[in-house]
């Protein structure tokens, strides 16, 4: 059986945009979890997420991979973008669009900000 570190890895690489989540897209379990499925669902941009709640270790080591604290995390073409409140100031700028757009992504709207 693959080690969390493992597991979050593959996740990673093997999706364009993943979010660590409490909870699922459908589902969220938390508020924070829950803003970020609003603006991936808002953006159209297709993602994954993975929920941390079904897995002690999966939960400890997405704070171990990447060094931050907290749940949710974005992860977008392999690289951490940040939990909730760097997601919603990114999406409130514009910048977030213009990122997934840059990643080659599709992405249906921009923030109306």
């Amino acid at each position: 059986m693959p080690s969390a570190h493992e597991t979050i890895d593959a996740e990673v690489k093997s999706n364009d945009v993943v979010l660590f989540m409490k909870g699922t897209p459908q589902f969220p379990m938390c508020g924070f979890s829950g803003q970020c499925v609003q603006i991936l669902d808002y953006l159209g941009v297709p993602y994954k997420g993975v929920n941390v709640l079904e897995d002690a270790e999966l939960r400890q080591g997405i704070k171990e991979y990447t060094n931050w604290p907290t749940i949710p995390q974005l992860y977008v073409k392999g690289e951490f973008v940040g939990g909730c409140d760097i997601v919603r100031e990114m999406f409130q700028s514009g910048e977030l669009a213009t990122h997934m757009a840059d990643a080659g992504l599709p992405v249906k709207q921009a923030a109306a900000g």
